[in-house]
């Protein structure tokens, strides 16, 4: 699993047992089909690579954390180390591991078929939501939102990408897919009902599309016209913003 591990550290009574006891590996995959492609290609083998700069001697019992965006809880797995590998022995740092026959290995199996069939138990749907907002602090608001939803079990798991001015916002329209956007009108280097208007005109796009502003009734007309679905004025309640994505995605 070269360039998926984010080791995580052990707690303090860990640090304090034999070189066997148990510690864990946080190993988070970009969305469903990475975890499921790598359970393919090395984990149902019975054993796989992670890499870590921790130091792990032969023996010592490791539980791998399996984790992605939208997956409801973490998938565990038990295995131990049976090589290690540093980075001054060229390659990448890491760690060989064996999974532990049993249960486990079986649980892990029937998990992934779950995620493979994004049974809604196992995996909420994805969201991708583009918010584009001059306004650092507006931003920082709208992500913290959407991510508190999804850690509190929400029906949906949002992953936020922002852009602070319009020409930022269309280069990422162009370039990536999302489900939803939330774009104030009144942005630098091109205004928001520039963008929205490009976004339903020249790129043809039917996402959801929200259109935030302290301007008043020359705001909402303007984003409107342009093609945005709905029209929030600022300050606006975060509650709110959650509550009008999920309808419009609902839709």
């Amino acid at each position: 699993m070269p360039g998926d591990d984010h080791s995580g550290e052990p707690a303090a009574g860990d640090k304090r047992r034999h070189a066997r006891a148990e510690v864990t590996l946080l190993v988070e995959y970009d969305d469903a089909d990475d975890l499921v492609g790598d359970y393919t290609d090395n984990l149902s083998t019975g054993g796989t690579f992670v890499a870590t700069s921790r130091v792990l001697p032969e023996g010592t019992r490791v539980r791998l954390a399996l984790s992605f965006p939208g997956l409801l809880e973490t998938i565990q797995v038990d295995g131990e180390v049976r090589w290690s590998r540093t980075a001054d022995g060229g390659g990448e740092a890491g760690v060989g591991l064996e999974f532990l026959a049993g249960e486990g290995r079986d649980r892990l199996a029937a998990i992934i078929e779950r995620v493979r069939s994004r049974d809604p138990r196992v995996v909420a749907p994805l969201v991708r939501v583009l918010v584009v907002e001059d306004n650092p602090h507006v931003a920082a608001l709208v992500r913290s939102g959407l991510a508190g939803l999804t850690r509190r079990g929400g029906e949906m798991t949002f992953v936020v990408e922002t852009a602070v001015n319009g020409r930022e916002a269309l280069d990422l329209l162009r370039a990536q897919t999302f489900d939803a956007a939330i774009i104030d009108i009144y942005l630098p280097v091109i205004d928001g009902a520039h963008v929205i208007h490009t976004l339903r005109t020249e790129l043809k796009l039917t996402l959801p599309v929200i259109a935030v502003s302290a301007g008043g009734p020359t705001a909402r007309t303007l984003a409107l016209e342009a093609g945005a679905d709905m029209f929030i004025d600022k300050p606006m309640r975060l509650r709110h913003v959650i509550e009008t994505i999920r309808t419009l995605m609902q839709r």
